[in-house]
C-alpha cells in the first residue's frame, strides 16, 4: 500500500508556498524564493503543490497555530466547555465580549485563506508544468478544488459571506469586498462538483481524495445549504443520495470499539485522513487529538506525566447522554483510572498499599454516598463535583480515551504534539448521521429511522427508532455520542438553530453568564482584515 508522501523535495518552492508569515493571505502570496516558472520544467513540481495543499490542511487542521487548538469546534458549546470553576468569563466559550480583536478567529481566517491560496496556485499553473500526465494532473486539480471548497465552508459558516478569491494573487490587493453566502455557497458547490468529476473512485495512495471524500464533503454541504433562504429546492434530497452512496461504499465497522483502536486506524468505516506517522520529515507538528479532554491527572498520587490535556472539557450533559447498555461511553472515555506507580492510600486511619494497575481515580456514572466512599482506597469524584476543586486539581472529569497514542512523550501545548495516529477526517458513521438529517428535513423520517437504527445497533442498542422519535435533537445526541473530537459541533448546532438554545441549557460557563444571542451565529470578522482593506470588508454584528 502506498501512503501519501509530505516531504518536499523541491525545497525552493516549499519555501514560496509556506512562507506564511503574519502577513493576510488576502495580500501578497507572491513569496517567491524559486519561481515556478524556473520549478515549470519538471513535473515533480506539480506533486509537490499538491502535496503542499494537504500539508497545510493537515497543519492547520492538527491545531490552529502554537497553543491554540481546536477552539473553534467544539468549544462554547453543549458538550465542551471551559476546564475552569464555573466563574469569570470567556469570551470563546462564554460569548461575553467576543470582539474582532480575538486572536483565534484571526488565526483562523488566515489558515483557511492560507490553504484557498495553496489551491490556487496549483490550480492557475497546472498547465503551466511539463511533463505532467493529464491524468494526475485532472485529479492534482480536482483535489485543490475539494480543499478550497472545504476551506470555504469552513469560512462562510463562521463569517457569513466573505472575499471569493479564486486565482493566485501575484500582487498587493486591499480592495476585497465579502461576496455573500448564497454566491460563496454558489463556488463551494461548483468546486466540489468539478472535483467529483475529476477524482478517482479509489486511490492506490492512502491518504489521498477519492470520490467519496467529494460526497461525504458535498452530502454535508448541501444539508446545511437546505435550512438557507437561498437553499436550492433539491438539497436535502440530493444530500442524502451522497451520504447513501457513501455509506453503501464504506461498510460500518462491526463494533465501535474496533472503529477506535489504534491498531485497526485503516478500516473499512474511514473515507478520508490525514496522516502523520513518526517520521519526523513528513510528520509535521503531529496529530493533536490525543491530548483532547484530559485534566491534570497526573497531580494524583499513583500517576506519571504521560499526556498533558488542551484545556476545555466535556460538559455533565454530554456524559449523560449516554444509555448504560451503549458501548459508545467506553470506547470514548474512562471512568476508571488505574495506577501507574504504586503509592499508599489511607481508608478510615489505616494505610492501604495501592499497587500498579489498581482502580486509583473513579468516578462512578451516579453518586455515591460518603459513607460509601469512605470505604475507598482509591479516589470516587462523584458527578456534580466535576468543576469543585479538590485541592489538587480545579477541574476533574472522565477522560477521553477513543484518541489515546500511548507512546507519545509528555509535551506541552505550546511543543510539537508528536503524535502518530492517524486523524480521521471522514467515515461513514457520520455518513449515518447525515443522511438520517437529511431524510427528516425531506420529510421521511421512516429512511431517517432506519439509518438511525442501523448506526445505533453497531454500539449495542438494537431496539429500532421509532420515526415519530426522529428530531433535529434526537439526531443532535446521536452527533454527539458517535462522533464527538471529530466534526465541528459549532456548525452542527449552528446549522440545526439550535446553538443558542443547547449551549444556554447544556453548557454550565455559557449558562451563567447568559451573553450568547443571535449575533454569535456569525464569528466576528478579524479587525486586522477590515483594516488592511481601509473597510472595504465590512464587519459582522458585534
Amino acid at each position: 500500500m502506498k501512503y501519501i508522501n509530505f516531504k518536499l523535495i523541491v525545497i525552493g518552492l516549499v519555501l514560496a508556498v509556506f512562507n506564511t508569515g503574519c502577513e493576510s493571505y488576502l495580500e501578497e502570496e507572491n513569496r517567491s524564493f524559486l519561481s515556478l516558472q524556473n520549478a515549470s520544467s519538471d513535473p515533480k513540481t506539480f506533486d509537490q503543490l499538491v502535496a503542499s495543499i494537504y500539508l497545510r490542511a493537515r497543519e492547520t487542521t492538527t491545531r490552529y497555530t502554537g497553543d491554540m487548538y481546536y477552539v473553534l469546534e467544539d468549544l462554547g458549546t453543549d458538550i465542551v466547555t471551559r476546564g475552569t470553576a464555573i466563574a469569570g468569563t470567556s469570551d470563546l466559550n462564554d460569548y461575553v465580549n467576543f470582539n474582532s480583536l480575538n486572536w483565534a478567529i484571526g488565526v483562523y481566517w488566515e489558515n483557511q485563506y492560507s490553504i484557498i491560496s495553496a489551491a490556487n496556485i496549483l490550480i492557475d499553473n497546472a498547465d503551466n508544468i511539463q511533463g505532467v500526465a493529464a491524468n494526475t494532473k485532472t485529479n492534482g486539480i480536482a483535489e485543490a478544488k475539494f480543499f478550497r471548497a472545504m476551506s470555504y465552508f469552513n469560512l462562510v459558516e463562521n463569517y457569513g459571506g466573505v472575499p471569493l478569491v479564486l486565482n493566485q494573487v501575484q500582487s498587493p490587493n486591499t480592495t476585497y469586498v465579502r461576496a455573500t453566502e448564497e454566491e460563496v455557497y454558489t463556488q463551494i458547490v461548483k468546486d466540489l462538483q468539478d472535483a467529483l468529476s475529476g477524482t478517482n473512485e479509489t486511490s492506490a495512495v492512502y491518504g489521498r481524495i477519492t470520490k467519496d471524500a467529494v460526497r461525504h464533503l458535498l452530502s454535508k454541504v448541501l444539508l446545511t445549504r437546505g435550512y438557507k433562504t437561498f437553499a436550492g429546492a433539491t438539497d436535502f434530497n440530493d444530500a442524502a443520495s451522497y451520504a447513501d452512496t457513501v455509506i453503501a461504499n464504506h461498510p460500518l465497522v462491526p463494533t465501535f470499539q474496533s472503529l477506535v483502536s489504534i491498531e485497526n486506524q485503516r478500516n473499512s468505516e474511514v473515507i478520508f485522513s490525514y496522516l502523520f506517522g513518526g517520521n519526523a520529515l513528513s510528520a509535521g507538528w503531529g496529530n493533536s487529538r490525543h491530548m483532547m479532554y484530559k485534566f491534570a491527572f497526573y497531580d494524583y498520587p499513583g500517576f506519571n506525566r504521560t499526556v498533558k490535556g488542551l484545556g476545555p472539557m466535556p460538559t455533565p450533559f454530554y456524559y449523560s447522554l449516554f444509555a448504560d447498555d451503549d458501548q459508545r461511553a467506553e470506547a470514548t472515555f474512562t471512568r476508571i483510572l488505574y495506577a501507574q506507580k504504586p503509592f499508599v492510600a489511607t481508608v478510615q486511619g489505616n494505610p492501604v498499599n495501592i499497587a500498579v494497575g489498581d482502580t486509583a481515580i473513579y468516578f462512578p456514572k451516579v453518586a455515591w454516598t460518603p459513607e460509601e466512599i469512605a470505604t475507598k482506597p482509591y479516589r470516587v469524584i462523584n458527578p456534580g463535583t466535576y468543576f469543585i476543586n479538590d485541592a489538587i486539581t480545579p477541574v476533574h472529569y472522565p477522560m477521553f480515551k477513543k484518541f489515546d497514542d500511548p507512546t507519545v512523550p509528555f509535551t506541552q501545548p505550546d511543543q510539537r504534539s508528536e503524535g502518530k495516529r492517524d486523524m480521521v477526517i471522514m467515515r461513514s458513521g457520520e455518513a449515518y448521521l447525515i443522511a438520517a438529517e437529511a431524510y427528516l428535513k425531506a420529510t421521511n423520517p421512516n429512511t431517517a429511522a432506519t439509518r438511525l437504527t442501523t448506526l445505533r445497533s453497531r454500539s449495542g442498542l438494537t431496539t429500532p427508532v421509532p420515526p415519530s422519535s426522529v428530531t433535529l435533537d434526537f439526531i443532535l445526541d446521536e452527533r454527539a455520542r458517535e462522533l464527538t473530537g471529530e466534526v465541528n459541533r459549532w456548525m452542527d448546532l449552528k446549522r440545526t438553530g439550535k446553538l443558542i438554545e443547547r449551549t444556554l441549557l447544556h453548557n454550565p460557563h455559557a449558562a451563567f453568564n447568559n451573553a450568547l444571542n443571535t449575533k454569535n451565529l456569525l464569528r466576528p470578522i478579524p479587525q486586522s482584515e477590515i483594516d488592511r482593506t481601509s473597510g472595504a470588508i465590512t464587519q459582522n454584528p458585534l
